[in-house]
């Protein structure tokens, strides 16, 4: 029986033994050459981080623009080069191209989007695999009888009938239209999160959350339908979500649309310094569910958003970050005072943390039991540093002064009447 695939298969070996053949793998390393000059320059351009070489990239500028780069070149030197010799280096050259781009393209949005866990590089590494084995198929033919064989693979589902080629089509369409959907979104993310802080940082973070469930749910509606999937069957099952999110998902869409609020308000912003529930730290994220405060001695807690909202939350930071801190002290009722306050305010700025203005205050706040009772007061605007260990050096420093200057810290007086018989 003929088979046209092994007489085009002989007939490129026989073009790989000409000399012209040579000619093309000048020009294809031309085009390598080309390619990576220029996205060497670009990455140079851009100031981008010297981290792995041009073709092997950190980042989607390197990673992907190379082998789009050679692609588009070599399929220009492919049609300069038709019409003078017969071409056999470059129709192996072209479908190895693309398999580069494709794998590129799609684990660096993988990374992008996401983290690097054990499921993205298992995805990583099936892309690899189906994108050079689609490849290798294609050189040798083999994939336009692959193709036809899973066409007349046919099954009806209700009134529509699909075979394996179409759903693998579909799925293929799908996972692009879902990859570009993701890359779009990261990079409106990370165009959004540039150097953008406190505040403005929360508010952009709402943003780009809203805007990567927006684009995800467009490209979800785009791959269902290019799958095969009549998306009017969709209103039964949003309807059925909707009644599951009213009764057994109150929780989790109250913690959600409390996340968007918490972001679009503001009164809480990443880097404040809040209470809740006897917990006190740093806000280090706002996810649309939950946030997480991690205190000065390293623990996190994650709060669910609802919580914030409906319970009172104490944001030592939310004007500004300017902490009020005080020291009690009690001396002898023989000390003098105007040299007891002066003393204590040079404690306080013996240190470099304390601010200068509003300057520290030293007052009398009391006469005790058993002696005179200062107040020290002081401003510091760096809580995420820690507040206890200020406290405690600055009290040091007291305890050192007064004794230098024979200044009596009194023990505790009681004075005890006896009664004879």
């Amino acid at each position: 029986m003929f088979n046209p695939h092994v007489t085009d298969l002989e007939g490129w070996f026989a073009a790989m033994s000409r000399p012209a053949a040579l000619m093309e793998l000048a020009a294809l390393l031309l085009c390598g050459a080309v390619a990576w000059a220029i996205a060497a320059l670009v990455r140079k351009t851009l100031t981008l981080p010297n981290k792995a070489s041009i073709l092997f990239g950190e980042n989607v500028v390197d990673g992907v623009l190379f082998p789009t780069l050679l692609l588009l070149l070599v399929y220009l030197a492919r049609v300069l080069l038709l019409g003078w010799v017969p071409l056999a280096v470059f129709k192996i050259a072209v479908p190895i191209v693309i398999s580069l781009l494709f794998i590129r393209l799609g684990v660096k949005v993988l990374q992008a989007a996401f983290q690097q866990t054990p499921l993205v590089l298992l995805l990583e590494r099936s892309i690899s695999w189906f994108a050079w084995v689609a490849m290798v198929l294609w050189v040798s033919g083999l994939l336009p009888v692959i193709l036809e064989e899973l066409d007349q693979i046919t099954w009806k589902v209700g009134a529509t009938s699909m075979s394996v080629r179409t759903m693998i089509e579909g799925a293929l369409t799908a996972g692009g239209v879902l990859i570009a959907t993701l890359w779009i979104s990261s990079g409106i993310e990370a165009r959004l999160l540039h150097s953008a802080t406190g505040s403005e940082l929360s508010l952009r973070k709402a943003l780009s959350n809203a805007t990567r469930a927006l684009l995800l749910f467009v490209g979800l509606l785009v791959a269902l339908s290019a799958v095969g999937i009549n998306l009017s069957a969709l209103s039964v099952i949003g309807g059925a979500v909707g009644v599951g999110i009213g009764f057994g998902l109150q929780k989790l869409a109250a913690n959600y649309v409390s996340g968007f609020v918490i972001l679009a308000e503001r009164s809480m912003r990443i880097g404040d310094n809040v209470r809740v529930d006897g917990f006190e730290g740093l806000i280090t994220q706002i996810n649309a569910r939950y946030t997480v405060i991690r205190s000065l001695s390293g623990r996190e807690s994650i709060v669910p958003n609802e919580m914030l909202i409906t319970s009172r939350v104490e944001n030592l930071t939310l004007a500004d970050a300017q902490v009020w801190q005080s020291i009690s002290v009690t001396v002898g009722y023989d000390s003098d005072v105007d040299l007891v306050m002066r003393l204590l305010k040079q404690a306080a700025l013996n240190h470099e943390r304390v601010l200068r203005v509003p300057e520290p205050a030293a007052l009398l706040s009391s006469f005790g039991a058993d002696g005179l009772e200062f107040a020290l007061g002081y401003w510091f605007a760096d809580p995420e540093n820690g507040s206890t260990n200020l406290k405690s050096l600055i009290s040091l420093d007291i305890l050192s002064t007064l004794r230098e200057n024979q200044i009596q810290i009194p023990y505790p007086q009681r004075v005890v009447h006896v009664h004879q018989g």
